[in-house]
């Protein structure tokens, strides 16, 4: 590095320092392929308006506790350098910079973030549940659908198929939390078909006491043989204990009987749990936070109301709240009239409040429209499970907005009396179980429009104490800050020469992309292909500028002068080499469709990351001209 560019370097070294806050604050640095991270002591104090404005910086964000900051490829490495000589933070890895930050993070957000991590991966299938049950809803009230046999048996196939999608969450949610965890998908499936198991008394039936239950005695210990339907905070537990199992008998069983015992041991270590231990503690919670609820509505006027219904959606986070229809239905039974429908009611449509919110803080982003439109709908007809884990639990401060409205919703039932005569459907198709009495249907709408508008306004009030506001659109990188540019680095005249496709599978646009930094062009235009193998080949005849140490990326410049990033999947930094080979190295002269890096698709795959392969042309005055690159699926070698 000559001296120019070193005096360059620290100078936005020292302005950077003095924008976060001093040296004092700065926990820990270290860089991807393209932005510096840095983990603060107190990120409040770091002015990110001016570090927009700084010299060389592309954008700047707070994702995962990191104040990140978008210099480029290649330029990240130099300013990495001289700021953490002048800073005296060196030799910090990326793994040991998400350790900081992660202490930073207090148990409760470690589990909000741990469900959000499982939920995203099964959310397509809760919201085709919840969808599914709400057509089915409206569709079981149409007197022509009753009245014909096609109709009625077409409700029905409906009605059976959004039942089997919730009827089975708890093992999705067991799978999802295995592969979150690090352990092997296939054992989450397993320990929720235990879970799930027709050997067991189902557990809505043994709530109402329909159903006989057999009790084993396991080293003294009484064992109920009940299923685990509903049981989402325990399918969280087994999936989290089964991918500790399953890593711990990798490691400790011989090799030579490994695939046989290794599976064996967690699957019976784990059931073993999950019956003696996990599972009656899940339960105890069910029964404790039940009969909580309950006391505090029938003992506590108003305020007990309010509380009910601001809370109860937490409680169906926990999968908890599907005991509530047993104490409905004894309610109904002793008094005639359910007051609880009304409540969880309110709070449903709190929480759809609060996505029309979040949806409004976000509206100009599309994939927040594609999470929150179809999610608030679902809530009109009484599932909340898409809004609640694909956008309120995730981004947090919805969530509080849609509670503090349920709890004003909560206090408009009690003041209208408002009660139900039935139970099992509630939002819009509820008004039909309503209590006619005193204006029960008015005030069963006007219950609804208050919660909806205070979940809605709260979440609009909580958005601005939120300074770095998460989009929906990122579901496993850094997110954009509400006040980031979008830089897009405009074509240049460029003569036209051949590109082949540096792997095979689909060519998406980059504005596909799952990353802000990618999908907004802030490095370059450029374009991406989500592979069908693993290896990535040189797209043109050129020369290695820069092979990253943790292999996931490799800067190349092509004979003509164009300057290309080559970045392998999303967040793959954090994975610092594992499962990445590189076949070159920095100053190597390469030749178009010359093997460069290869990397185990399965297996990043496996952990959660995002595999497509972006490719961007980080040089605005050396970009080619793309408008003949037709988005299509290319084979390896092929000419874009």
């Amino acid at each position: 590095m000559d001296e120019k560019k070193r005096q360059r370097y620290l100078a936005i070294s020292e302005k950077l320092t003095e924008l976060v806050g001093g040296k004092d604050n700065i926990q820990g640095v270290a860089h991807c392929a393209t932005r510096l991270r840095i983990v603060l002591e107190n990120n409040d104090t770091a002015d990110l308006k001016a570090i927009e404005d700084l010299d060389l910086a592309k954008g700047v964000f707070v994702a995962g506790d990191q104040l990140q900051i978008i210099f480029g490829a290649g330029l990240v490495n130099d300013v990495y350098e001289v700021f953490t000589e002048y800073t005296g933070k060196q030799n910090m890895s990326l793994s040991d910079l998400k350790t900081e930050a992660n202490k930073k993070m207090n148990p409760l957000q470690r589990i909000i973030k741990a469900l959000s991590d499982v939920f995203i991966d099964i959310m397509p299938g809760i919201l085709a549940a919840a969808l599914l049950t709400g057509l089915s809803g409206v569709l079981a009230n149409v007197d022509l659908v009753q009245n014909s046999e096609t109709l009625f048996g077409i409700t029905r196939l409906i009605n059976i198929s959004s039942g089997a999608i919730f009827g089975f969450l708890p093992l999705a949610v067991a799978y999802s939390a295995c592969k979150r965890f690090g352990g092997r998908p296939i054992l989450g499936i397993v320990m929720g078909c235990i879970m799930l198991s027709p050997s067991l008394a189902d557990a809505y039936a043994a709530a109402q006491g329909t159903v006989e239950v057999t009790t084993l005695h396991l080293f003294g210990l009484g064992v109920d043989l009940v299923g685990f339907q509903g049981g989402i905070i325990v399918a969280l537990l087994m999936g989290m204990v089964t991918a500790k199992l399953d890593l711990f008998f990798e490691k400790k069983v011989p090799e030579v009987i490994r695939l046989l015992v290794s599976p064996l041991l967690t699957t019976l270590v784990g059931a073993l749990l999950l019956f003696t231990i996990i599972g009656p503690l899940g339960r105890g919670l069910a029964s404790g936070i039940t009969s909580g609820l309950v006391w505090m509505t029938q003992n506590l006027g108003v305020f007990g109301y309010a509380l009910f219904s601001g809370v109860q959606q937490l409680v169906v986070i926990t999968g908890l709240h599907h005991i509530f229809g047993a104490i409905e239905a004894q309610l109904l039974a002793d008094t005639g009239r359910n007051i609880l429908n009304p409540l969880m009611s309110v709070a449903m449509t709190a929480q759809g409040g609060a996505v029309l919110g979040y949806l409004l803080r976000n509206r100009k982003d599309a994939k927040t429209q594609e999470l929150c439109i179809p999610s608030f709908v679902s809530v009109l007809f009484g599932i909340t499970e898409p809004a609640l884990f694909g956008v309120n639990v995730r981004f947090k401060y919805p969530l509080i907005g849609g509670c503090i409205g349920g709890a004003v919703g909560g206090a408009v039932v009690y003041f209208t009396n408002l009660a139900a005569l039935g139970f099992g459907t509630t939002v819009v198709p509820g008004i039909a179980l309503a209590d006619p009495a005193g204006n029960g249907y008015v005030n069963y709408v006007i219950a609804h429009v208050i919660a909806l508008a205070a979940g809605f306004v709260m979440t609009l009030i909580l958005s601005g104490f939120q300074k770095n506001a998460v989009s929906a659109a990122d579901n496993s990188g850094p997110a954009k800050s509400a006040a980031e540019p979008v830089i897009i680095a405009e074509a240049a005249d460029y003569e036209e020469g051949a590109f082949l496709a540096y792997t095979a599978g689909r060519l998406i646009a980059m504005e596909d992309v799952n990353d802000e930094t990618f999908r907004n062009k802030v490095l370059g235009d450029g374009v991406a292909i989500k592979p069908e193998a693993g290896a990535v080949y040189a797209p043109v005849n050129g020369t290695v500028a820069s092979v990253f140490e943790t292999k996931h990326a490799i800067c190349l410049v092509s004979d003509a002068g164009e300057e290309i990033l080559i970045h392998i999947g999303i967040d793959t930094v954090n994975l610092n080499g594992e499962h990445f080979t590189a076949h070159v190295k920095d100053g190597d002269k390469v030749k178009a469709g010359q093997l460069l890096i290869e990397f185990d698709l399965k297996k990043i795959g496996e952990k959660g990351y995002d595999t497509v392969i972006p490719m961007i042309f980080t040089d605005p005055d050396h970009q080619p001209d793309m408008s003949g690159w037709e988005l299509r699926e290319v084979r390896q070698g092929e000419r874009l």
